[in-house]
C-alpha cells in the first residue's frame, strides 16, 4: 500500500473512534492536511503520518517519538487502519 492510499483512508476514518495503546478512546478530524483528536489540541500534519508511515509496522509508538508530533494518536491510526 502506498501512502496516498493510507491517507485516503485516514480522511474517510475521520470521526470514527480509535484506541490509544493504553486503551483511551478518541475520534480526530482533518482540515487542510491537518488532524485534530478529541484527546489533544496537538497539530498532527500529513506530513506526520507518511514520516510514520515508513516506519510500519511497529508493535507501539515508541519509535516514532522522535519523528512525529502525538506518537500515540499517529501510531493509533495507523495500527488501525493498515
Amino acid at each position: 500500500m502506498d501512502f496516498s492510499s493510507v491517507w485516503d483512508l485516514v480522511l474517510k476514518n475521520a470521526g470514527q473512534t480509535f484506541y490509544t495503546v493504553t486503551g483511551l478512546p478518541f475520534t480526530y478530524q482533518v482540515q487542510d492536511d491537518v488532524v485534530r483528536t478529541s484527546r489533544t489540541n496537538y497539530r498532527l500534519t500529513k506530513r506526520d503520518f507518511e514520516k510514520a508511515f515508513e516506519r510500519m509496522p511497529l508493535s507501539g509508538p515508541g519509535p516514532l517519538n522522535d519523528i512525529v508530533r502525538g506518537p500515540s494518536y499517529v501510531f493509533a491510526i495507523l495500527n488501525k487502519l493498515l
